[in-house]
């Protein structure tokens, strides 16, 4: 495939890393430098594009990524308060876009096991549930989409939850945290790729659930697999569509 990179920070230079072994070519690459080159004539050189922007970047990338009937993946966060309006648009004119909190294998199967634990633990209301995430400090959205994916495979499976929250090094947003609410701890350290732990606490025990990413390098791979996947397809997937786990 031809491959535009939206956002060539150190994301989307290992994502190209990977696409030229895979045997793709990188025909546009749109960072910082060059935002003026993300036009409609560019993107029509690529086949499909791969998006790790910003999330105050990402509507209009996307957008521009439909003006050119280019199907996209999107990688970036922070953005879904307007996923709605993304999905009715794409389906209007009938684009192709595909979006994930997180591109990496095992967090995918992540999501799965703390969908199926919350199921059972909804049986038992002495343990209360909580989301923590740490991060790199370049990170600009906080919690992060695959802290807020957790929180929401969380609440659909447990009957006294019904909303997330999120506290952020420390600094409530709230004063006092309701019983159906779902706390999201979140950190940004230094040099930590991304790790999220989702933990039932009791009176007398404690269980955790977690996953530690060693590098970017599993979300990049997983992207560049998205992008392969998309190829033929038309209409509006999310990640977890590709691993048909359900």
């Amino acid at each position: 495939m031809n491959i535009a990179l939206i956002g060539y920070g150190k994301m989307g230079q290992i994502i190209e890393r990977f696409a030229i072994e895979r045997g793709h070519e990188v025909v546009l690459k749109v960072g910082i430098d060059n935002l003026a080159d993300l036009t409609v004539f560019n993107l029509r050189k690529a086949d499909v594009a791969i998006d790790f922007s910003t999330p105050d970047a990402a509507i209009n990338n996307i957008y521009t990524c439909f003006d050119a009937n280019v199907p996209i993946v999107v990688g970036t966060t922070g953005w879904y308060g307007q996923l709605q309006e993304i999905k009715d648009e794409c389906l209007r004119r009938n684009n192709t876009l595909l979006y994930g909190s997180n591109f990496s294998i095992g967090v995918n199967l992540f999501f799965h096991i703390n969908e199926v634990l919350a199921k059972v633990m909804n049986n038992y209301p002495v343990y209360e549930v909580q989301v923590e995430e740490i991060h790199h400090t370049q990170k600009l959205d906080s919690p992060s989409g695959t802290a807020m994916t957790l929180a929401e495979g969380i609440i659909e499976n447990m009957d006294r939850k019904s909303e997330w929250v999120n506290e952020l090094d420390g600094n409530p947003a709230i004063e006092v945290l309701k019983q159906e609410q779902v706390l999201i701890a979140s950190q940004r350290i230094e040099n930590i790729p991304g790790t999220h732990t989702v933990i039932y606490s009791s009176e007398v025990d404690e269980i955790e659930l977690k996953h530690t990413a060693h590098s970017r390098a599993g979300f990049a791979l997983g992207a560049v697999v998205a992008a392969e996947w998309l190829q033929n397809k038309q209409g509006f997937y999310n990640i977890s569509d590709i691993f048909n786990l359900k």
